[in-house]
């Protein structure tokens, strides 16, 4: 192919940058059409169909990548532009840039879209969007990110009342007067049992979109009066009725920052300025990284941009070595942290243990299968990275021994750089093996009975651990236990529950070798005690809390109720919490 001139080289740059913004456009325009269902399939209960979103909504931004590069290579002579011509196609772009509402998802776009066309070498700032070239303070929004109510004009309760039905439910409260007495009794419990003067600058500020995930649709909002503010979080739910109800009213930033917790399914939110969300949000969760706020808002690939950002600029300003994680060796993944950063990094071994019978494909195919399901508050979310390249002098001698030793196919030293050609990122918790090592008999306790609600949570959402050692299992700082081991993962409904056999005569109860066959989807809970429950004092208190989990029939029951479609109830809160427990049988005050 003979070489473009200069002038078709601009045109070409133009071309391609328009190409590539018109992927992101219908990448976008599809996600907010997916996520606004979300009000209707709340209205009309279809619990089942808004998991499907969920999980159909992740695959899209890949697809739009895929179709965005394929034009690209069949319009335009890829092979044969030089680097003035790439750096125009950004330049180009940028131009796009100057009005649009969602410029930072834009310029993702453009580095996923490029990444996958260039060569490894040209990953720089002048050919991808290493920073933000475009602001997203003060971009206009219709309809607006949040709306402001001024209780002052006709008093807090008809205030609350005017919030909640502006979102235009069309399904009716079941007693919405009622709800709205309970939420101000909490909220005077919040404030100490004394309501403060309302300030000549009381408002209330209310994210226009609610956040739909699973059976809950979730306002999210501020209180300003005076230099206090209040943020608060209302759950309405279906009651038993089939009517609305405000099942809770959360008004602590840390409650609302466990409704954000990256071991629960996406939200499903319609936005048109997604970074005017983020920026709301961060007032009332100063510390909830905005990389975990764009994740779980559903932008995923946002999310693991700016997550990387916030790396690669804590490597800048510290000084301490990525080194193997604390805890047992896994089989599978080789886990090492950066003490100073809060989360863990795995790599996939290249030889497994002999008990292993997987290979990577079947790895990687379970770890993203974790991101396709509910993940109820029981599972972490891993960031997935390709060809990431670190210092290599900031790796542990001990870490790069290891390194080279177990994963050489997955990492490449060039110059200064460690390239590590597929990774794994998760929140870094303690190894509930390492945490009940040290705990107190009252946190062992408490500890153990969250494992069983793990495992029990996991169960009727559809999700059997299978290998569910307690080296599997986090303890987060809110003491909840987390699984967070995957390569073993399967579905319920694939898995065959059985009772152990009788032995056909006594002797051969005392064999070694089983007197049952078994087949590789075949699971005896029975035989659970016998690698998790070697501890006398954890065998007394599991089989106080969860005898169930060790027989057949709790794991059977769970299958049927999933094959029936049944969704069942998963609360980001204490069931303390739901005014149905809390407030039973009282009457509401009324202001």
């Amino acid at each position: 192919m003979d070489r473009p001139m200069p002038d078709e080289l601009e045109l070409i740059a133009q071309g391609m940058a328009r190409t590539m913004i018109e992927g992101f456009d219908k990448h976008y325009r599809i996600f907010r059409a997916v996520s606004a269902r979300a009000k209707e399939l709340f209205e009309a209960g279809d619990w089942q169909k808004q998991l499907e979103l969920v999980r159909d909504r992740v695959e899209f931004y890949d697809q739009r990548v895929a179709e965005t590069v394929e034009r690209l290579k069949t319009q335009f002579p890829i092979a044969t532009l030089d680097d003035a011509t790439w750096r125009a196609v950004k330049l180009f772009y940028i131009d796009h840039l100057i009005d649009h509402k969602q410029p930072e998802l834009a310029e993702t776009f453009f580095n996923s879209v490029t990444t996958k066309i260039l060569d490894r070498s040209y990953f720089n700032n002048q050919y991808i969007f290493a920073r933000p070239a475009i602001s997203t303070e003060y971009i206009e929004s219709f309809p607006p990110v949040y709306t402001s109510y001024y209780p002052k004009e006709g008093g807090l309760r008809a205030t609350i009342r005017r919030i909640v039905e502006d979102f235009d439910w069309e399904r009716p409260f079941e007693d919405l007067d009622r709800d709205i007495g309970f939420v101000l009794r909490a909220l005077e419990t919040h404030l100490g049992g004394r309501w403060p003067k309302m300030e000549v600058n009381a408002q209330i500020q209310v994210l226009y979109s609610p956040f739909y995930r699973n059976k809950t649709a979730y306002v999210i909002g501020k209180g300003i009066n005076g230099h206090d503010e209040i943020p608060f979080c209302l759950a309405i739910r279906h009651g038993d009725s089939g009517k609305l109800i405000i099942d809770t009213a959360l008004f602590e930033a840390w409650r609302i920052s466990v409704l954000f917790s990256l071991s629960r399914a996406y939200f499903l939110v319609d936005m048109e300025v997604p970074s005017g969300y983020v920026q709301f949000l961060r007032s009332i969760m100063p510390n909830k990284p905005r990389s975990e706020l764009y994740t779980m808002l559903g932008l995923g690939k946002q999310g693991k941009t700016m997550f990387f950002r916030d790396l690669i600029a804590h490597l800048r300003h510290s000084n301490d070595q990525f080194i193997i994680a604390p805890g047992i060796k896994g089989m599978v993944m080789l886990v090492f942290t950066l003490p100073s950063f809060p989360y863990v990094f795995k790599v996939i071994k290249d030889r497994f243990g002999s008990s292993k019978n997987i290979d990577h494909a079947t790895v990687r195919r379970k770890y993203h299968m974790v991101k396709q399901v509910d993940r109820v508050g029981r599972m972490a979310d891993t960031l997935e990275f390709s060809q990431v390249a670190l210092p290599l002098a900031r790796f542990s001698p001990e870490l790069l021994v290891e390194l080279r030793q177990e994963a050489p196919s997955l990492i490449e030293e060039i110059d200064d750089q460690l390239v590590i050609k597929h990774l794994y990122i998760e929140r870094r918790m303690t190894p509930l093996n390492l945490y009940l090592e040290t705990a107190t008999p009252e946190e062992a306790e408490a500890a153990i009975i969250e494992y069983g609600n793990a495992i029990r949570e996991l169960a009727i959402a559809n999700i059997f651990p299978g290998d569910m050692l307690w080296k599997n299992f986090g303890v987060t700082r809110y003491g909840r236990v987390v699984f967070y081991d995957y390569d073993e993962i399967e579905y319920m409904t694939e898995m065959n529950f059985r009772a152990i056999p009788p032995a056909p005569y006594p002797e051969m109860e005392m064999s070694d070798e089983p007197w049952y066959s078994a087949g590789p989807r075949d699971v005896f809970p029975e035989e659970f005690a016998t690698f998790l429950l070697g501890d006398p004092k954890i065998r007394q208190i599991f089989l106080k809390h969860h005898r169930d989990l060790l027989t057949p029939q709790f794991w059977q029951n769970a299958q049927e109720r999933i094959r029936a479609g049944i969704v069942e109830d998963f609360f980001p809160y204490g069931e303390e919490m739901r005014f149905c427990h809390r407030y039973r049988g009282s009457t509401p005050t009324h202001d």
